[in-house]
């Protein structure tokens, strides 16, 4: 009885062990969070299901620009990346890192939007006229509406006049005619426009409306094993609502409301690729703005 006991608790003990030799600590980056700080608080949750999953541990790895995390990357430095379609884009051309799961946003596309008193109804009524885009190289505010007003005939280099400013201060530009129209994301849009009671919803007018844009991402080093890899792509995707949930525990996320974790292949960014183009950034190898 006595060797039975001790048996069992030498498999256990091996077991434990086992399973700690199979662990690792990988580095975490988010692309658009600076500071240690605000990624414990908004990412926290996240990475603590991300552990319960996949039984490895993953460390923050503050990140003040994309430029960082691309330099991080290909250093060797960090091997998990949570980062936009826009972002993946130079990042994977800069260190070859590639997708592993998508964060899969509804209702995640771009709009064109303009005062329905304007006289202004299709995207070339807009030639030689101000245009209010979002963050420099951000995919949905400004990469998507330029790549729209391009897929109806507008040159959005060459046919209007562009600016780039916060998405509050282009709503207020655009009531007070000093711009014709903004380019943005539809959804972040509409929660501005339905917190301004100055105005009735239909002030506005949207004239083009881009079709669903490519996922944001959890992308992996080109150094991080590709079983390991492999492996946490599947416990991700194992305990797919307990991620979910992580990731929406904070307010700051509430972008990603209705998500779901998909599988992504990098094919489905060449969308993005031909948007760079179209703003006049054809290499797509360094980060506009930056």
């Amino acid at each position: 009885m006595r060797f039975l006991k001790t048996a069992a608790i030498a498999a256990a003990a091996l077991a434990v062990s086992l399973t700690s030799s199979f662990a690792d600590t990988f580095k975490l980056a988010v692309t658009d969070v600076e500071g240690l700080e605000r990624l414990q608080l908004e990412w926290g949750p996240f990475k603590q299901a991300l552990e319960n999953a996949t039984d490895h541990t993953f460390e923050f790895f503050p990140v003040t620009s994309r430029t960082a995390a691309a330099e991080a990357l290909r250093a060797k430095r960090v091997d998990f990346v949570v980062t936009g379609p826009a972002e993946y884009i130079v990042i994977n051309k800069l260190t070859e890192a590639t997708p592993l799961i998508g964060l899969g946003r509804p209702d995640y596309f771009c709009a064109i939007v303009v005062r329905a008193d304007s006289g202004i109804t299709r995207p070339a009524d807009l030639k030689g006229q101000k245009v209010a885009f979002g963050d420099i190289g951000s995919t949905s505010n400004m990469l998507c509406p330029m790549q729209l007003m391009a897929d109806y005939g507008v040159d959005p280099v060459k046919d209007v006049n562009k600016l780039h400013t916060s998405r509050n201060i282009a709503h207020e530009a655009l009531k007070k005619g000093d711009v014709a129209a903004i380019g943005t994301n539809h959804n972040s849009w509409l929660r501005v426009r339905n917190k301004d009671e100055s105005v009735p919803n239909g002030f506005f007018r949207v004239i083009a409306r881009s079709g669903d844009l490519p996922n944001d991402m959890l992308m992996v080093a080109s150094h991080v094993d590709p079983a390991k890899a492999e492996g946490v792509r599947k416990a991700i995707l194992d305990n797919k609502d307990a991620i979910i949930a992580g990731i929406l525990a904070h307010e700051e996320n509430d972008k990603y409301g209705g998500m779901d974790l998909v599988a992504i292949e990098d094919g489905a960014y060449d969308l993005v690729r031909s948007m760079y183009t179209t703003a006049g950034f054809p290499q797509y190898d360094n980060f506009i703005g930056e």
